[in-house]
């Protein structure tokens, strides 16, 4: 392992997706949602088919025994990316930041519920904390004076479900990674959601303008490089290690919410942020902790078998 080269990944990723992020958010006025779907798919794909080359993987990297498992995987995926390119159309990016870091809260309530993944006291109480963090971020969108805007309340609720979806997705990607290679997951979900994105074409596609393109097309690439950047950083440490560099997007979203979208976060969703950023890092921490007990569990029933 070497630690710093893979935390170095982990937040040129976390760079490359803000900045994906805000390139949809700035074109989400001249496209639909699906739209910007493809776009973020296909236009990844000669990334991936460079990555594939160089790691000498490109007739063998994509095989799979798995289909049905990498279209479910596909299927939300797509769904939790849809969803939340429509919260960046109609919310601020700190905004939509936040409520995305509700995905590991519903990560462990999906593991306990389809995985079979015993979930103890510590990790519900981080839980219940990340849920009142985002019951606070959601609340001046989901309160009766908020009724007179409900392109916003649309927006929260959107992302939320967008984040409920990118954690049964991160759910699949579990039972994948049991099978299948890190190739093959990246390669079959950007296929996938490529082909997905086309159903929606009869649903208002448009013939968007130069720089709208450009924006799109850009995203697309900038997507790729992220998902090889955040693939590369779990070769080189441990994914708690390298997990609560996430949280540098929210420094990323208030810096170009501001200069760029002439955005200012409000008191009430820093507070909020903070909470379910406070209970993502217990989750982590637990599941680290978790995690060097069970390596010490194996090595000691490995010594005891000779």
């Amino acid at each position: 392992m070497q630690p710093l080269r893979g935390i170095f990944f982990k937040v040129m990723s976390v760079v490359m997706f803000m900045g994906m992020a805000s390139l949809i958010k700035a074109a989400s006025d001249a496209v639909p949602p699906g739209q910007a779907v493809f776009f973020r798919s296909f236009f990844a794909l000669p990334i991936i088919f460079g990555w594939l080359a160089l790691r000498g993987e490109l007739r063998t990297g994509w095989k799979t025994t798995n289909h049905i498992g990498h279209f479910w995987r596909g299927l939300v995926g797509t769904a939790a990316m849809g969803l939340g390119f429509t919260g960046l159309g109609l919310l601020p990016l700190p905004e939509v930041t936040a409520i995305g870091y509700a995905a590991p809260i519903f990560v462990v309530i999906f593991a306990a519920m389809f995985l079979n993944e015993q979930v103890r006291a510590f990790r519900l109480s981080a839980v219940a904390l990340g849920m009142v963090g985002v019951i606070i971020v959601l609340s001046p969108r989901l309160s009766v004076g908020s009724a007179l805007n409900m392109s916003e309340t649309l927006g929260a609720v959107v992302t939320l479900m967008g984040a409920i979806f990118a954690a049964l997705a991160h759910v699949f990607v579990r039972k994948l990674v049991a099978t299948e290679t890190t190739a093959a997951i990246v390669f079959w979900f950007t296929i996938t959601s490529s082909a997905l994105a086309l159903l929606t074409l009869p649903w208002g596609w448009v013939m968007p303008g130069w720089p709208a393109a450009l924006m799109l097309i850009m995203a697309g690439l900038l997507g790729g490089v992220g998902q090889i950047f955040l693939t590369s950083s779990y070769r080189f440490a441990d994914a708690s290690l390298v997990a609560p560099f996430d949280y540098t997007s929210m420094i990323l979203a208030l810096t170009i919410g501001y200069f760029v979208f002439d955005e200012v976060p409000t008191g009430t969703m820093l507070i909020g942020a903070t909470i379910v950023i406070t209970a993502g890092v217990l989750i982590i921490w637990r599941e680290r902790r978790l995690g060097l007990q069970r390596a010490q569990q194996r090595k000691a029933t490995g010594h005891s078998g000779t």
